[in-house]
């Protein structure tokens, strides 16, 4: 009986390392399925009255997702909205900003309602990974 005991213990013991160590992995290296993370953010703001911003994100969307953009931060969007460059359609903008589409669909511009416009073009990459490029200047236009 004790033998038996302590070949329970020792799986017991085995089976919580494998647990503890895949957890490990996971945080580390793989992302939750519907979740996003900056990978990148470099701002410059060399130039008078604008800030220019580079931003990368790593998605794990589920089918039928990509990576995108709602309410100013990474998310995982229905992929049909990438595909047809509808990008307002995934409510990229803060709430209380108007969002429109840049003519060449190209990306999007939110504009707060003191008369700030935050311009951002998309251009992607493969694997779901998207840069995201957005400069800020106060004014229309």
């Amino acid at each position: 009986l004790p033998k038996a005991l302590w070949a329970l213990a020792g799986a017991a013991l085995c089976c919580f390392l494998v647990l503890v160590i895949h957890a490990q992995f996971l945080k580390e290296g793989q992302l939750a399925a519907g979740t996003c993370e900056i990978v990148t953010l470099d701002r410059d703001s060399s130039q008078p009255r604008r800030t220019i911003a580079r931003q990368t994100a790593r998605c794990a969307c589920r089918k039928g997702q990509i990576a995108g953009t709602t309410r100013a931060r990474p998310a995982c969007v229905d992929a049909r909205i990438i595909k047809t460059k509808q990008w307002c359609d995934m409510l990229p903008c803060l709430e209380g900003e108007g969002c429109d589409l840049l003519i060449n669909r190209s990306g999007w511009t939110c504009t707060q309602p003191g008369g700030r416009i935050k311009t951002t073009t998309v251009r992607t990459q493969p694997r779901s990974r998207h840069h995201w490029a957005g400069e800020q200047a106060p004014g229309s236009g």
